[in-house]
């Protein structure tokens, strides 16, 4: 571990959190008199734009996009692989507006907790899994209907890179019920931006926006075929870019209660 990369870090992240306290505490009071989609691009566009510029300059993480083309006009259900905090920042000020799965006990937080139930986020009970489905189902559907996109991390927590984590069908059975398809991406942010331990290494993530996915038909089926479509092409992604081994790839235990 580089001493100055460590310096780096650690201003990294005293300069995040106090940007976080701040623009927090000053949308408490702007935010409520905008419209929601003012208050999205005002609370979470501005503030995760300045989160990747930090980490930009003190870091050294840059990153690319391949595949932009595919992102389609209206909203839909973004499934994603999930190995850092980086793809949060990344992706919530990407695609506006935009809603993802939390912890509901995130939205007591004081300041940020407070600034996010304003931006229509699916909070969830962790501690009881069948609700938990039944929030994501109920307010996604809501959420794609008003033409918000809905972000779902399958895996249900971040896993280390260099693995996977078996998907959970709730994503992609938002988007057969809803009718609208399921936009996969991939990325490899853990090699820069572990899992585990507060260091960062600097380099380019890559980030890789596949063709929207569409069920081929209704019920169980195939919400369990278009799932396992999602997952495969995640997976191959992946190992283009050099973040998984060829061959099949041992699944490891996530959190599939919620998302």
């Amino acid at each position: 571990m580089s001493i100055l990369q460590a310096i780096r870090s650690f201003l990294f992240y005293l300069l995040l959190g106090t940007s976080s306290l701040l623009w927090c505490s000053l949308s408490f009071f702007i935010a409520p008199f905008l419209s929601f989609r003012a208050r999205y691009r005002f609370i979470n566009v501005y503030w995760c734009r300045c989160a990747l510029w930090l980490s930009k300059v003190f870091l050294g993480i840059r990153y690319e996009v391949k595949g932009a083309e595919n992102v389609p006009d209206r909203p839909c259900v973004i499934q994603s692989n999930h190995q850092s905090t980086w793809e949060t920042f990344f992706l919530s000020a990407y695609f506006e507006p935009l809603s993802q799965v939390l912890k509901r006990e995130l939205l007591f937080v004081p300041f940020f907790g407070w600034a996010m139930a304003m931006l229509r986020p699916i909070a969830i009970d962790r501690d009881n899994p069948k609700l938990a489905l039944k929030q994501v189902a109920k307010k996604g559907d809501e959420l794609l209907r008003d033409n918000t996109w809905v972000l779902i991390f399958p895996e249900g927590t971040r896993v280390p890179y260099g693995t996977v984590g078996k998907f959970s069908r709730s994503g992609s059975a938002l988007a057969v019920n809803a009718e609208l398809p399921v936009l996969p991406i991939a990325h490899n942010a853990g090699k820069f931006w572990p899992k585990a331990g507060w260091i960062r290494t600097p380099g380019v993530i890559t980030v890789v926006i596949g063709a929207p996915m569409y069920a081929e038909g209704t019920g169980p089926r195939a919400i369990a075929e278009l799932n396992d479509r999602v997952q495969a092409w995640n997976e191959q992604a992946q190992r283009d870019m050099g973040s998984l081994p060829p061959g099949p790839v041992a699944e490891v235990p996530t959190e599939q209660a919620a998302v």
